[in-house]
């Protein structure tokens, strides 16, 4: 009788050592997977960061509105169009070793930020910044996802991850404020380099390389078409505020930029190693997945940079007390996920998705209505609202997106979920900053038609000035009486622009959500005829 016990006792003993082993494996991938977090928040940090300080930068260097867009535009036109090579860049060169090739890139342009003598030189550096966080971003998503196999392991590594990517969101606009009214907004890019510096540390100690053997070639030439086309696309639309909309400029930067994306199309058609699997277009469902983290960027995540402009130019904060202004936002952002899950229990993903673009469009709504009155309770509803919708969509779209492609391109979907979030954001930034912009000017000439002494003293560049947060160096030298004028006009002008951006914003989110709704039609009908199915089933139990 003894043998049966000991047999039980060495099985027990072999469990229990499965058990430790496994322990002991996911305590030793802990640091890498804390690592790889820490590398995307220190990018997600620095990509919302930035814009609390546009006023200051505009101040520092006597930027036009248009220069003050590229800061944010240049990072992201260089981000969006990298990124899909990028991965395949760390597939096939090496994950480790992309890290650190994209730190010292990203350190580099950090540092040439922070030193810039002139706005150009600014967004050059923001543009190769852009590069090397594309290359950080890819690389460090791919660490997480090669340390840990499916399972609850993954799952939960993902979930540190998202806990890491929505405090940096959430703490983002008031470090921006506390750096730049404290020290100066040179110190939100130099900030990096020690920061940098200790993630390169960390890689070497707790990051072990990988590389994909079987990884396809670099679509080199299809990425130089999509970011140069996109790059065009944006150059038009900022471009447009000063040339004008039918001006020669401003027509041959579109031509050229739908010719560039044509011609992306056609070499994704043909090229064995595209860098995006078009014969995926033939789904609705995807086309919806698509549309939906589109509208999700382009109506509500755009809002981090336009939020910062409003609170500083209508309401007259200063940048710390904007970083403050802007938390409702960035906190309905990390509850929008946790209702998403209450709501997912009912709804499938293609009906959340339209649910949280009306949520989208509801907030900014809310916001485009009372922004002239420049009540900041109401607008923190608005906010809210916008930040829970955002919430819902952020885990939704990149989980219907992910849905339509093999699992062996998981890769490829997530490198199109993270383009489309960027490329949304970067071509809002163009056209709602061109709807501020020319509806600020309109208003501002029709509140002081009558008061040409006033119109002849201002400078000739005071209304690219205003709009850029420069209200101090746009007055010039006007005497005090009228600098009480044109302030209260400028404030309400520029309040009356941002409503109108919100408007489109708001639009944009509801013809999203109608679209997804109308791509998705036959999948909603036909869940809804196997509901009556299962409660029938479930009666007959």
């Amino acid at each position: 009788m003894a043998k049966p016990s000991t047999v039980r006792s060495f099985k027990r003993g072999s469990g229990q050592s499965q058990v430790e082993s496994a322990k002991t494996a996911s305590n030793s991938a802990n640091p890498a997977l804390f690592t790889a977090a820490a590398v995307c928040a220190l990018i997600v940090l620095d990509t919302n960061v930035v814009a609390v300080s546009l006023p200051s930068i505009a101040r520092t260097f006597h930027a036009t509105f248009a220069a003050i867009e590229w800061v944010v535009s240049a990072y992201m036109v260089a981000f969006a169009a990298c990124l899909l090579p990028s991965g395949g860049f760390a597939d096939q060169f090496g994950r480790k070793k992309t890290l650190f090739l994209g730190l010292a890139v990203f350190a580099l342009a950090s540092a040439a930020c922070g030193l810039a003598p002139s706005v150009l030189c600014l967004n050059l550096a923001r543009g190769v910044k852009g590069v090397g966080a594309a290359l950080l971003l890819t690389s460090a998503l791919a660490v997480i996802a090669n340390t840990f196999q499916e399972g609850p392991a993954r799952t939960r590594a993902w979930a540190v991850w998202g806990t890491c990517m929505g405090l940096a969101t959430t703490v983002a606009p008031l470090v921006g404020g506390i750096i730049t009214q404290a020290l100066s907004w040179r110190w939100i890019f130099l900030i990096n380099l020690p920061l940098t510096a200790l993630l390169a540390l960390c890689v070497q100690r707790y990051v072990r390389d990988s590389k994909n053997d079987s990884a396809a070639g670099i679509d080199r030439i299809g990425s130089l078409f999509f970011g140069a086309g996109l790059a065009l696309i944006i150059w038009a639309l900022i471009g447009a505020q000063s040339a004008g909309w039918l001006s020669a400029a401003t027509g041959w930067r579109f031509a050229a930029g739908l010719a560039l994306f044509a011609a992306w199309v056609f070499v994704e058609a043909r090229h064995p190693a595209a860098m995006l699997d078009l014969s995926l277009f033939r789904q609705p469902r995807f086309i919806a997945a698509v549309l939906a983290m589109f509208g999700y960027a382009a109506a509500a995540q755009v809002m981090m940079t336009l939020l910062p402009l409003y609170l500083q130019n209508v309401y007259g904060y200063a940048p710390i007390v904007a970083g403050l202004g802007m938390l409702p936002f960035a906190v309905a952002m990390i509850a929008g996920p946790h209702l998403g899950r209450l709501l997912s229990r009912r709804f499938a993903t293609y009906p959340m998705l339209t649910l949280g673009l009306l949520l989208v469009a509801a907030g900014n709504l809310l916001m485009a209505a009372i922004a002239a009155h420049a009540y900041y309770s109401l607008a923190a509803i608005g906010m809210i609202v916008t930040g829970l919708g955002a919430g819902v969509l952020n885990g939704d779209t990149q989980k219907a997106i992910m849905a339509c492609v093999p699992a062996s391109r998981t890769g490829m979907a997530s490198g199109i979920s993270t383009t489309m979030r960027f490329s949304g954001i970067v071509v809002a930034v163009g056209v709602l900053g061109a709807v501020l912009n020319q509806r600020t000017r309109t208003v501002f000439a029709g509140l002081l038609a009558g008061r040409h002494d006033v119109l002849q003293a201002l400078p000739a560049d005071f209304m690219s000035s205003m709009l850029a947060g420069d209200l101090s160096h746009a007055m010039g030298h006007l005497p005090e009486a009228l600098s009480a004028i044109v302030i209260a006009a400028a404030r309400t002008s520029f309040a009356t622009g941002f409503s109108s951006a919100l408007y489109i914003a708001a639009a944009t989110a509801a013809v999203v959500a109608l679209a997804i709704r109308m791509l998705t039609a036959e999948d909603s009908a036909e869940s809804t005829r196997r509901v009556p199915v299962t409660v029938a089933r479930r009666r007959r139990l």
